[in-house]
């Protein structure tokens, strides 16, 4: 099986790796709200290129508040109509996701910038939205737990640790975990890009710790200071940054290997 994350609408290199004939996983984030490389996705797509970029290069830097002010200079008081615009911009993406997947098979997952419901009502015959279940893939079972860690902002692909606890009891032991956001240790949820401490889950690293999964595959931190980490007997990769690297992880239930799509 082939297994991506952060895929942030890179169809045409998605699509490359569907033609392969083989099982592939998405570890979530099909959505692009905003390329923090180039600005492009569905805020640019609402508020403008040059917004974007503004707003990328605030976060770049680590300063928050002046994200905060520019979405609030942008938005005033149209900041639900706004959201509104942006969560229709990322739907039309998702009509994208139906033609790109179009006669593959494989298994999805939703990220933090997704929106889960109309994720899973994008995917054509072949391809499941397998979010809270376990699946049997070559007799290896694989555990699917979507979503990011909450925020304050309380987005709708955004998952709390109690969620996560109870849907991870749910799965029980399996050989592969696989989530869109890594556990919480800090050599793999640090961006050495932003320098940002990005939000591991704590529930995932307890669930590693007390089940002892042979691997983790994950995503949600585009440069992270490690890709590839161990927790125990527990082998965990993180399997993104798809749309700026094509990055993949080809997975035979025993070895992993790293591959790119060019």
């Amino acid at each position: 099986m082939l297994i991506v994350s952060d895929v942030h609408c890179a169809f045409g290199a998605l699509r490359r790796l569907v033609d392969r004939g083989e099982v592939v996983v998405v570890l979530g984030d099909l959505a692009n709200l905003t390329d923090y490389r180039t600005g492009e996705g569905a805020v640019a797509d609402v508020l403008g290129l040059d917004f974007a970029r503004a707003v990328s290069r605030a976060r770049a830097g680590g300063d928050l508040a002046a994200m905060r002010r520019l979405w609030a200079e942008k938005a005033g008081d149209r900041f639900d109509d706004v959201r509104r615009e942006i969560g229709a911009a990322v739907d039309r993406q998702y009509r994208e996701v139906t033609e790109t997947l179009a006669g593959g098979t494989g298994y999805v997952i939703h990220g933090n910038v997704d929106r889960p419901g109309s994720l899973a009502a994008s995917l054509p015959d072949g391809f499941d939205y397998v979010h809270g279940q376990v699946v049997e893939v070559d007799g290896v079972r694989l555990g699917f737990a979507g979503g990011g860690t909450a925020t304050a902002r309380r987005a709708v692909g955004e998952v709390t640790d109690e969620e996560m606890a109870a849907m991870l009891a749910r799965l029980g032991p399996v050989d592969a975990l696989c989530t869109h956001v890594p556990g919480a240790v800090r050599a793999l949820r640090h961006d050495v890009v932003t320098g940002r401490e990005e939000r591991g889950s704590a529930p995932i690293l307890r669930y590693i710790e007390t089940h002892r999964p042979r691997f983790h595959f994950f995503g949600d931190v585009h440069q992270p200071k490690a890709s590839v980490w161990r927790v125990g007997p527990t082998r965990c990769h993180n399997a993104g940054y798809f749309r700026a690297t094509g990055r993949y992880l080809s997975f035979d239930g025993s070895m992993v290997h790293v591959g790119r799509v060019g």
